[in-house]
């Protein structure tokens, strides 16, 4: 019973590098050799005792490697005892990959998976199970992009900097991701639902949360309001001396000073103990737009039933410490909420100076006509405008979104350049293969009902070691495999405790996924023909192929789902 429930846990890589690792350190009475430290022993922590190869070139000979350098520490001269390879080779557990094989050689000991076993569990049963996050988690996350609140006016795409885009892109990124993973998700603030800056969010592929035009928020602004007169933190004399604004970021003039309300934002976090806010917080002077959207996050977080409720406010390096004012001043007034911020470097154009609306603007402009110097003058229609659309807001999301959030971003933004529709960088790049992909199977659906090939059958009737190509192993286990586990990352992230206001998530990394996999699919779809002559013989071959790369067209679907982008079925 316990092999058939082994079989059917989806084979996962941390699993098998642990299984892997408690193989090969066994009991402490099996470890032998002289290398110490003060007289004790020196054990390498788990995880890096061994690596996943994941070039081509390696994984040619293994799949897994544990370094010289590793069984020098845990073994006399590295020699690995019989006992312990014996362990090694006959590993099993829960989502631990089959072993066919392992050898010491001079680089280390190597281990070779069962390729044909591993590619019928992930195909044979669908790849359901490897595109959606390891776990549930539970809680309400509401992403704040301070980028957004009026200022007192609600912004425009014709004010908004592209380091303000930046955060908006990042929130919407971050919010389809936490979806994924059980979270429920709310954004603030609330916009007007025909104002320009939720068309232009819209034209991105952006949902933003909208209220009709005449709709106030006075009510909670006024019970902020209260709550700030009535803070602990409430500072009851007046201060001499500079001050700084909270919410508006800038100093209070002289003549607002004179009974002005003012918290004192360092005794909060201090007596709170909210570690990671700037010391300089000091006290500030309380100011319509600061309560405006302290209201905001008031009603972002009421409909939130979970028990645990996280505000992240995403926002650029530039609006960090206006942040910092506004979060520890929604705390003053009694909201007891975790809350991290998630900073954006700044997003910088050499030689020009855009708005938000200025560069979607040149990238839509370059992507029509990219598209009509490769297509011609069938580049019209509701079609076309609608793949334009997604093409371009692939563009910018991937242009945005590639880099480490804290890092700057650099824009090409002259005009004589162009979007190109080759190569391999960017949105571009992966929407066109993931269109490759639609127009294989349109291409295999025509072959069967001209006769030419049968329906494909279940999985049980193929042979899946006919998956020799190179291509195909560095499919499965750099991509598939390991998705589920890229997926589970920023809730990690957002778990964690400790480590200040600030949090850092690898929100760049589902981008650099998608790239990665269009390089490698789009080497092996250049390399293998994969509708081959209708002939008998090569139908188990070409069945495997599709369901390798049925799951990819899946996958492809799961990664672009998180950054909202629709995948596009024909180019």
């Amino acid at each position: 019973m316990m092999e058939n429930i082994e079989e059917l846990s989806p084979l996962r890589i941390t699993p098998t590098v642990r299984a892997l690792s408690s193989a090969l350190r066994g009991k402490r009475e099996d470890v032998h050799g002289s290398s110490r430290v003060n007289g004790d022993r020196v054990f390498p922590e788990p995880e890096k005792l061994w690596f996943k190869e994941s070039s081509a070139k390696n994984l040619r000979n293994r799949d897994f490697l544990s370094p010289t350098t590793m069984l020098n520490t845990l073994y006399a001269d590295g020699q690995v005892p019989p006992a312990v390879m014996s362990r090694v080779l006959s590993l099993r557990g829960s989502g631990v990959l089959p072993v066919a094989g392992g050898e010491v050689m001079g680089e280390g000991l190597r281990v070779r998976v069962d390729r044909a076993a591993t590619f019928r569990a992930v195909l044979g049963g669908g790849a359901a199970e490897y595109l959606k996050p390891l776990s549930q988690r539970q809680g309400c996350v509401v992403l704040n992009c301070p980028a957004l609140h009026p200022k007192p006016n609600t912004p425009s795409p014709d004010t908004m900097s592209l380091g303000q885009l930046r955060t908006v892109l990042l929130a919407d990124h971050m919010g389809a991701l936490l979806r994924r993973q059980g979270y429920a998700v709310s954004f603030c603030p609330t916009l007007p639902e025909d104002s320009d800056i939720i068309s232009f969010l819209r034209a991105l592929g952006i949902d933003w949360p909208t209220a009709p035009a005449n709709w106030t928020n006075e009510e909670r602004e006024e019970k902020i309001q209260d709550s700030l007169e009535k803070s602990q933190y409430r500072e009851r004399e007046m201060e001499r001396g500079r001050r700084t604004s909270g919410g508006g970021g800038r100093k209070a003039e002289e003549g607002e000073n004179e009974g002005a309300l003012r918290i004192n934002l360092k005794r909060v976090f201090q007596e709170e103990g909210l570690p990671g806010y700037d010391p300089s917080l000091g006290t500030c002077t309380v100011n319509r737009d600061g309560v405006s959207q302290l209201a905001q996050l008031d009603l972002s977080t009421a409909d939130c039933t979970a028990a645990m409720v996280t505000a992240l406010h995403v926002t650029s390096c530039q609006d960090e410490f206006r942040q910092q004012q506004i979060a520890m001043l929604w705390r003053a007034s009694g909201a007891k909420h975790t809350q991290r911020h998630l900073v954006c470097g700044p997003v910088k154009t050499p030689g020009s100076h855009l708005t938000a609306a200025q560069y979607l603007q040149l990238r839509r402009g370059q992507m029509k006509e990219a598209s009509e110097m490769k297509y011609g003058d069938q580049v019209e229609g509701q079609t076309w405008d609608d793949i334009i659309k997604v093409m371009t807001s692939a563009t910018v999301r991937f242009e945005l979104l590639s880099t480490v959030h804290t890092s700057p971003v650099t824009l090409d933004v002259k005009r004589e350049g162009g979007v190109s529709t080759k190569g391999p960088r960017g949105g571009v790049f992966v929407m066109y293969n993931c269109a490759r992909l639609h127009t294989l199977f349109d291409s295999y659906e025509r072959g069967v009902e001209k006769g030419l090939y049968p329906e494909i059958p279940e999985d049980s009737q193929l042979d899946f070691s006919a998956l020799k190509e190179e291509g195909e192993w560095l499919l499965l286990f750099n991509y598939l495999i390991p998705f589920s586990e890229l997926l589970e990352q920023s809730g990690q992230a957002l778990d964690s405790e400790g480590g200040g206001a600030r949090v850092n998530i690898k929100t760049e990394q589902i981008c650099k996924f998608l790239v990665s996999l269009s390089k490698d699919f789009s080497s092996y779809y250049n390399r293998v023909h994969v509708l081959g002559e209708p002939l008998p013989h090569l139908f188990n071959q070409m069945f495997c192929r599709l369901y390798l790369l049925r799951a990819l067209r899946e996958l492809y679907h799961s990664a672009l789902d998180t950054l909202n982008l629709p995948p596009i079925r024909q180019l």
